[in-house]
């Protein structure tokens, strides 16, 4: 255990369409080093998460944080980007920095600003997080990749599209709690499971609600060694982290087993001394209906092919055995890149501090999270726990 959150912020995700992304992060910035009891002249490092790839005309982003207030002049900050693992990248940057002591005290900012863009340039820059060569042409956008991981899943397993609305159904149910989220409304099985002129067929069998939503927004947190931390308010432990990466292109894979998030999940068990019947709920990266129900699989939550069991039998409710995604995940709350993997912390530290108003579990102790960059390219899986 070296290192510990001890605050945080959070915008709204949806659309931000009169700021740019420098306010966005100056925003969180400033209120997570307050958050934590802090004055900006005590952060010894910043990690900033931004993927872009295109988005924004404004690239070198890491100093543009420095604008929250003239004490962090002189800060090193590093950018980093990690796909749709960027925020898990830069906390665990700033995690890196405190386990070789050349800090103590972290800020890490994960942002992105989307929606201005235009439907094809979004997908023009995502899929570039795809094997170009062999997949850009062919599928065409991040929406092809995992319609096309779905239609094989389907094809060795049988036909899950119940499964995939009961999560869709699920996790908007589950967003209406969430302040915080982009789309606040409980779309109901029924409407989730029915291709419609509202809810049409996107990829593969994939609807429109078995797809992210494009958002904008920002989140931060502040990093600090153990000993450090229980002079604060809170303190949320990493009992584990680890990241590993598999390859890139999907032909080396066999894409009806995420085998790299399976082995993140495993090695995470191992360095918390924990199985996944001790973790008290999940948020995981509902990027699609279909990597949910995969990652039921990957935690070790079913056995591989049997991930809709979970759903179906209502284990990943949030009155069931094992919450997932109590926030609305990114289906309800919003997906901008950069920011996903901060957020994912920060509303797992509110769960474990009781502050997480309607979205609340009752009564945590240890959380999982996992983030994932590309087609289970970028696994980041953290197990935490309150110790202050």
């Amino acid at each position: 255990m070296t290192a510990c959150i001890v605050g945080w912020s959070h915008t709204p995700f949806g659309k931000h369409q009169d700021r740019d992304y420098e306010s966005l992060m100056v925003e969180v910035a400033t209120d997570a080093i307050a958050d934590a009891g802090l004055a900006p002249a005590d952060i010894d490092q910043i990690f900033v998460g931004l993927f872009n790839g295109g988005f924004e005309r404004q690239e070198f982003p890491g100093s543009l944080v420095l604008q929250a207030h003239d004490d962090l002049r002189f800060k090193p900050v590093t950018h980093v980007e990690n796909a749709c693992a960027t925020g898990s990248a830069a906390i665990y940057q700033g995690i890196n920095a405190i386990e070789a002591k050349k800090a103590r005290t972290i800020l890490v900012v994960g942002v992105e600003k989307m929606t201005h863009a235009s439907g094809r340039e979004v997908n023009d820059i995502l899929v570039k997080a795809s094997y170009v060569k062999e997949e850009a042409d062919g599928i065409g956008s991040f929406a092809g990749v995992f319609g096309d991981i779905a239609q094989r899943y389907f094809q060795k397993y049988g036909d899950q599209s119940d499964a995939l609305a009961r999560i869709a159904a699920k996790n908007h149910r589950n967003g209406v709690a969430n302040p915080l989220a982009q789309m606040r409304k409980d779309l109901g099985y029924d409407f989730c499971r029915n291709p419609s002129d509202g809810n049409p067929i996107v990829a593969g069998p994939l609807k429109r609600t078995d797809c992210s939503l494009v958002s904008d927004g920002a989140a931060a947190l502040v990093l600090t060694d153990v000993e450090n931390a229980l002079g604060h308010d809170k303190a949320i432990v990493f009992r584990a982290r680890q990241h590993v990466n598999d390859f890139l292109p999907m032909s080396r894979r066999d894409m009806t087993h995420l085998e790299g998030a399976e082995r993140a999940w495993s090695q995470a068990y191992a360095e918390a001394g924990v199985g996944v019947d001790d973790l008290s709920f999940a948020e995981t990266h509902d990027c699609f209906t279909i990597a949910e129900m995969m990652h039921y699989e990957s935690m070790g939550l079913a056995p591989l092919g049997e991930g809709a069991r979970a759903i179906n039998e209502g284990w990943t409710e949030k009155d069931g055995k094992l919450p997932i995604n109590p926030s609305g995940g990114l289906k309800s709350k919003g997906h901008p890149i950069g920011a996903t993997g901060v957020s994912m912390h920060v509303l797992a530290s509110m769960q474990l501090t009781g502050t997480a108003g309607d979205m609340q579990v009752k009564d945590p102790t240890l959380a999982g999270i996992f983030n994932m960059g590309g087609a289970g390219v970028a696994n980041y899986c953290s197990i935490l726990e309150r110790i202050r």
